[in-house]
């Protein structure tokens, strides 16, 4: 078998390229053609694509998909690059020489546009860990849950007794779980995630754009939803969800009127929504998407450990690219915390 590296988007098969995400075992929404078409329409991003392709038969072998975020333009753009690929890459029968090949490939890209680079682990990618170091890539230990979803009564058996209760309290206090139809819908979402990542989270939070896109793109393929909470038509919380078909819905944004709503428990009204979800659409489990490192107090992981899922390890591979411009990116990104505020 000979494998040559694809880059060129153009020439990678689009069907040959769905096929092989949904089929492989550990395949998802993350490393799919969706995700690229929402990278992709971000002006802020940069998506990258390597497909190892058999020569003989022209079949896709192995795909990766990374994405280069920056915040804001010119000079602070330049020094917050970085390179963040989530569930890759996808190898089939996890051959290590083709993670290598791919790996070797993507790391003279990303050296070009990133000063750092980050795996954030979906599975465990063990058998491409000589790959990564080979590479320069550095394991880090990194902790997630997963909920399994097979029915709503397994999971409400898992969740903690105080969670159940406060979930029953909201609904029958005046709340309410419901699928975004409208983007005036994730209009007041975003609103909520603004006020959040301005006041606690303090990190930069995409633009509109990317949850317009998200909604535009992804939620009209069935492959992403909007799970609102809502105290009559008023958006009170909410979070956004990518989703692997058959196979798994994730936390990538959330947020809760904690304040003005706090007897209806919107943010845990919002991740019992995706829960739910995950149940009534025969999905395997859903995904916390990190529960922070071990060695370090995580108040969130407490919360999240509360709804019943499995703590697991995968962990993620890091590399800086431009050792220098990562310490000064670090100081521009400190600043633009201010700056946004």
């Amino acid at each position: 078998m000979s494998i040559s590296i694809v880059q060129d988007i153009t020439k990678i098969s689009r069907n040959a390229w769905d096929e092989f995400v949904w089929n492989h075992p550990q395949g998802n929404y993350f490393q799919s053609a969706v995700a690229y078409d929402l990278f992709k329409s971000i002006p802020a991003y940069l998506p990258i694509v390597f497909a190892a392709v058999d020569t003989e038969d022209q079949k896709i072998k192995g795909i990766l998909l990374a994405v280069v975020q920056k915040e804001g333009k010119g000079v602070v753009g330049k020094f917050t690059a970085r390179s963040i690929v989530w569930g890759g890459p996808l190898v089939k029968n996890d051959d290590s020489s083709i993670a290598e090949m791919i790996l070797s490939a993507y790391d003279h890209v990303a050296t070009e546009h990133a000063i750092y680079s980050q795996f954030r682990n979906l599975s465990d990618l063990s058998f491409a860990k000589k790959a990564f170091t080979n590479n320069g890539f550095e394991f880090l230990e990194h902790l997630n849950f997963l909920v399994p979803t097979p029915t709503i009564e397994s999971v409400q058996k898992l969740v903690s007794k105080s969670k159940i209760r406060q979930i029953k309290k909201g609904l029958s206090s005046g709340a309410s779980i419901a699928e975004a139809t409208t983007l005036d819908e994730v209009k007041e979402f975003y609103a909520l995630l603004k006020i959040l990542y301005r006041t606690k989270v303090k990190k930069p939070l995409p633009d509109w754009i990317f949850f317009e896109e998200f909604f535009k793109v992804s939620c009209k393929n069935g492959l992403g939803t909007y799970l609102l909470i809502k105290e009559n038509d008023k958006v009170i919380g909410g979070i956004m969800c990518p989703i692997t078909p058959g196979k798994a819905i994730y936390e990538w944004y959330i947020a809760g009127d904690d304040v003005n709503s706090k007897h209806l428990y919107p943010s845990i009204l919002a991740t019992w929504a995706a829960i739910e979800f995950g149940c009534t659409h025969q999905l395997d489990h859903f995904d916390f998407l990190g529960a922070g490192k071990p060695d370090q107090d995580y108040g969130v992981r407490e919360f999240k450990a509360k709804f019943g899922g499995t703590e697991m390890s995968f962990g993620r591979f890091e590399k800086i690219h431009k050792p220098l411009l990562m310490s000064i990116g670090k100081t521009g990104i400190s600043l633009l915390k201010h700056i946004k505020r």
